[in-house]
């Protein structure tokens, strides 16, 4: 079993202030296999210390010494990834083809990004009678969750190390240590002393310490719009930037007369890949009624030909979802929708029967699904898809954004027509027979899914402070 019980502080692995050891368990075999010691108020506080310290020195750097900085800590990278991967795959259940291929890279993919961004960045621009200049924000409190994440850690680092700023991180509980290895990443690269800080531990603990430090300038949290709301509300008493990438009911919107045999397969692959965890999955598949049993048949065939196994094996398969606690709330949901009358196409309640432990859950596929299911409503975070019809295409745009979130949609059919509706659509990121953005666009939602954006350019900006110098 893996231990990480010390925190990251200074540039030095340190032990915590009255901290409480934390077991993270294997959702594949439902025992322990990594042991981190939950921060408390009081290593956030020596880690807010160093990271204000270096602040002023970091923050002065030249971007082109950022770049060469950058340029170290991909490298490093490059070098773990076998390490991060496998780490992702064990805490959080991804099978292990899927971490090399997907998991471990996104969090590359995310610091290239930065590295692009400042490599371009106009840090002046003038305006009549003045000047614009773009200047680090200052100490960032970074909270990031399980289900990619490497991938959303270096969303954040990255244009962090980018803009100057220093930071403290607080990754998931659930899956702590590919933030250990980014750790050893970031100390081997050279980055100086209090600029990067780790502080494992839980929200109510360091995450709500992070949200309400008073020498915090600016906290980015993503994770469920539950937990946003309670760090904005713990922020807000210190009036520091909030940047949120909360949850997401993403819709599917299938055109009239669509090719389904030709586009609808990588979109079903959206709602099916890392277990169903994944705040962008447009698992919402709004269908004109004509097409309904082809969508039905196919979406069903898809799902019912979806192994579920081992993370440790290689192959084309899914594996465990995170915890209990999310194996839970997805069945609870299945079997919401079966008592409100929604059609079961494919899966179910319980268990895959090739599995006796762990947390698996069966690729699912509802039929009938209105707008009053709960189905359709909250956000799943499993491999389970709804189908539901429309007649006419106002009605399909009408049902898109009948949603407290707007994370992302996707738009399945002829592209022509799929440019006439994109622009109604009230989503961040709207793929047209896709789903998942460049590397270099701006990734965030509209509603409760969010606030600001991460990722190349708009990702660097929100990041910074904006001073306007007047020229008499």
């Amino acid at each position: 079993m893996r231990e990480h019980l010390q925190h990251f502080i200074g540039g030095q692995w340190a032990a915590s202030e009255g901290g409480l050891r934390h077991e993270v368990i294997n959702p594949a075999t439902e025992e322990p296999c990594t042991a981190i010691t939950l921060g408390t108020a009081a290593d956030v506080d020596r880690a807010v210390a160093a990271a204000r310290q270096a602040f002023d020195t970091f923050s002065r750097t030249r971007p082109e010494e950022r770049l060469a900085l950058l340029d170290r800590i991909i490298d490093g990278y490059k070098a773990r990834m076998d390490d991060i991967a496998a780490a992702i795959s064990e805490e959080m259940g991804a099978p292990i083809g899927f971490a090399l291929a997907a998991q471990a890279p996104l969090g590359l993919a995310q610091l290239k990004s930065s590295r692009r961004a400042l490599e371009g960045f106009r840090w002046e621009e003038e305006v009549r009678g003045g000047l614009v200049l773009h200047e680090a924000i200052g100490v960032v409190g970074l909270i990031t969750p399980w289900n990619w994440p490497i991938n959303q850690i270096a969303a954040k680092v990255g244009p962090c190390i980018a803009a100057g700023n220093t930071m403290i991180l607080k990754p998931s509980e659930e899956c702590p240590s590919c933030a250990v290895v980014l750790a050893e990443i970031m100390a081997e690269a050279g980055v100086p002393a209090g600029v990067f800080n780790l502080i494992q531990g839980d929200g109510p603990g360091a995450g709500a310490a992070i949200a309400a430090h008073p020498s915090i300038d600016m906290v980015s949290f993503t994770g469920s719009t539950r937990g946003g709301i309670a760090v904005a509300e713990a922020a807000a008493p210190t009036v520091k930037r909030v940047h949120q990438e909360l949850g997401g009911k993403a819709p599917n919107l299938i055109l009239p007369d669509a090719d389904i045999d030709s586009h609808l397969p990588d979109l079903l692959q959206g709602i099916l890949g890392n277990s169903g965890q994944t705040c962008i999955a447009p698992t919402r598949l709004l269908v004109q009624r004509g097409q309904k049993a082809a969508v039905e048949a196919l979406t069903s065939a898809v799902f019912a030909a979806t192994p579920v196994d081992s993370p440790e094996k290689e192959g084309r398969h899914i594996g465990p979802v995170v915890n209990r606690a999310q194996f839970d709330r997805i069945q609870a949901l299945i079997r919401s929708a079966i008592e409100e009358g929604a059609t079961l196409l494919q899966g179910g309640p319980g268990m895959p029967d090739n599995v006796n432990r762990g947390y698996y859950v069966r690729p699912t596929v509802f039929g009938d699904v209105t707008p009053d299911m709960r189905i359709f409503r909250e956000e799943t975070f499993g491999p389970v898809a709804t189908i539901t019809p429309y007649d006419s295409l106002e009605e399909g745009i009408a049902l898109a954004n009948d949603t407290d979130y707007g994370l992302s949609a996707a738009v399945t059919g002829d592209p022509e027509l799929a440019k006439t509706v994109v622009r109604r659509l009230r989503a961040g990121v709207v793929g047209i027979n896709g789903y998942a953005p460049p590397a270099d666009a701006p990734f965030g939602g509209y509603g409760k899914s969010g606030n600001g954006r991460e990722a190349g350019v708009w990702g660097l900006r929100d990041f910074m402070e904006v001073k306007t110098i007047v020229c008499a």
